[in-house]
């Protein structure tokens, strides 16, 4: 029924998910601090569903180093994965879990980068160029992501996308749209998405919460963005990197 709820955990659901009545579900864990150091649950989590994982929010944990929230700051904070992190990752790859390094710092990214066989993925973040903070990626961190035909979700907090990193409720949509833009300039369409993080960050009063991303997508399509190139970055980059990076 279009109010029923259903969880997401392969590739066929995943692919009939945009067209299905209802609202499907992928778990996700944010930071991997329930995860055993030595991975002696992991399989257990994947077994009841888990298909998405952050390795570190915005602290250090067994795994590798989170990013504070700073600004203006680079990403270069602390050391790269631990060696517990660098198994953590290729065991993700032999299970089929994607990996988020959304909060996770530069080094520890780099870490992944050369570890992993997978797609790089960073669901919610945007481009340290345009807001310096260190949440944001860097111009080469950007171009590694579209190398492994990765996706980068756009983060709607208003503190990530300002030149000044004020949280401010009336920062315009054109904000969001400049670092869109910017990431879809350099490294292409294919390796951008819808981001959000909606639950707890300053949203601009243009969306507000998950009903005003309609606001978001009328904008791209007034600024110049193709149908085709805004059912990508909706939802067809999302299905497609998963879909890479997922095994059943």
């Amino acid at each position: 029924s279009a109010g029923s709820y259903y969880p997401i955990t392969c590739k066929d659901e995943l692919a009939g998910s945009v067209e299905r009545e209802g609202l499907g579900s992928i778990l996700h864990f944010e930071g991997a601090e329930v995860i055993a150091p030595d991975l002696s649950n992991l399989t257990s989590y994947y077994d009841r569903g888990l298909r998405s994982l952050g390795i570190v929010w915005s602290r250090d944990n067994d795994f590798g180093c989170g990013v504070p929230f700073q600004f203006p700051h680079s990403p270069d904070i602390g050391d790269g994965l631990t060696s517990a992190g660098k198994k953590l990752v290729r065991e993700c790859n032999r299970l089929g879990i994607a990996l988020d390094l959304s909060h996770l710092n530069e080094r520890g990214f780099w870490d992944v980068v050369s570890i992993s066989n997978a797609p790089i993925i960073v669901t919610h973040t945007a481009a340290w160029t345009l807001s310096p903070a260190t949440r944001n990626l860097t111009d080469d961190q950007i171009d590694a992501v579209g190398a492994s035909g990765g996706v980068i979700g756009i983060n709607l907090y208003t503190g990530g996308v300002r030149a000044d990193g004020n949280c401010d409720a009336s920062t315009p949509i054109q904000s969001f749209i400049d670092h869109i833009d910017y990431i879809a300039n350099r490294i292409g369409v294919d390796h951008i998405g819808l981001g959000s993080d909606f639950d707890g960050a300053m949203m601009p009063d243009a969306i507000g919460d998950v009903t005003g991303v309609p606001k978001l997508i009328d904008a791209l399509r007034a600024s110049g963005w193709s149908e085709s190139d805004l059912e990508k970055f909706a939802s067809a980059n999302w299905i497609r990197v998963l879909s890479d990076t997922w095994n059943e």
